[in-house]
């Protein structure tokens, strides 16, 4: 044990004391490893529909993602529109996430490039509500291999005056499930139909009761899945019925997801399946 007697000696001592801790650091973290932790930032690009009457939940979209970004150290990119999407362009990214952007008015290029992504497993996919406008719209025709990648379904209506749904989670153990409670309710949602459930080629993660429509709603679909993965893809991707307001981000379950999508579908560990 070190004794001193007089500021100076103090001072002296912790010097000394301070640059011993240095080299002793400096010897156990090497250059390599701290380029490595710098390299773990996760890159987002958001393809993001503005204007209209989802305008509402891009905004808050983009401003939980900033708070976000500070907590879990995430780059963020946002483009309103897929012209400038080569393969080159993408292989940048950790995930795509669409904002509600429909799956048409994409260049042949763009579509291309984002098969390869998805198909490659080059980075993660996130995709809200529009991203499942699949039809023929606006003298686009439909993107057949958008339909199969969301499982082989088309678009058929919706429920223009709104519902609040009662959701049940189907599968609590997978990562975007993590912390969600096995059923919660979001209010004023369009709940989208299709030609057909998507369960037989995908892995449903969440459905709507559709018994619970408050106000009640004849445009149902019987098995009505709201949350859920194509496995077949090496991507990982996760796509959310929801998506149509901004009030969602009052809801504690479904900004939980949206974080345990954002870091596992972003993650490169093998091991979290």
């Amino acid at each position: 044990m070190t004794v001193c007697f007089t500021q100076t000696e103090c001072l002296k001592t912790a010097i000394k004391v301070f640059l011993g801790l240095f080299i002793i650091i400096g010897s156990v973290i090497h250059p390599e490893q701290i380029h490595a932790q710098a390299k773990q930032q996760r890159k987002i690009l958001l393809l993001t529909e503005r204007g209209g009457q989802h305008e509402g939940f891009v905004i808050a979209a983009l401003r939980w993602l900033d708070s976000l970004a500070l907590v879990q150290d995430l780059k963020l990119t946002t483009i309103n529109r897929p012209d400038g999407i080569t393969t080159a362009f993408l292989a940048d990214y950790d995930v795509f996430v669409q904002l509600d952007f429909p799956p048409y008015t994409w260049p042949k290029e763009a579509e291309d490039a984002f098969e390869r992504y998805i198909e490659s497993g080059t980075g993660g996919w996130i995709g809200f509500h529009h991203a499942t406008l699949l039809g023929d719209f606006d003298g686009y025709p439909l993107w057949q291999w958008f339909a199969d990648f969301m499982g082989g379904i088309r678009f058929k209506n919706y429920i223009a005056s709104l519902a609040t749904g009662t959701v049940w989670v189907e599968d609590q153990t997978h990562p975007v499930m993590r912390g969600v409670p096995i059923r919660f309710d979001i209010p004023d949602e369009e709940w989208y139909t299709f030609d057909r459930s998507p369960r037989p080629n995908v892995k449903v993660l969440a459905a709507v009761d559709e018994a619970s429509y408050d106000p009640p709603s004849d445009n149902t679909m019987g098995d009505h899945p709201v949350v859920w993965t194509n496995e077949h893809m090496k991507a990982r991707n996760v796509y959310f019925l929801m998506g149509h307001h901004g009030g969602l981000f009052r809801s504690a379950a479904f900004m939980r997801m949206f974080e345990n999508a954002l870091l596992w579908t972003s993650s490169h560990d093998d091991n979290e399946n």
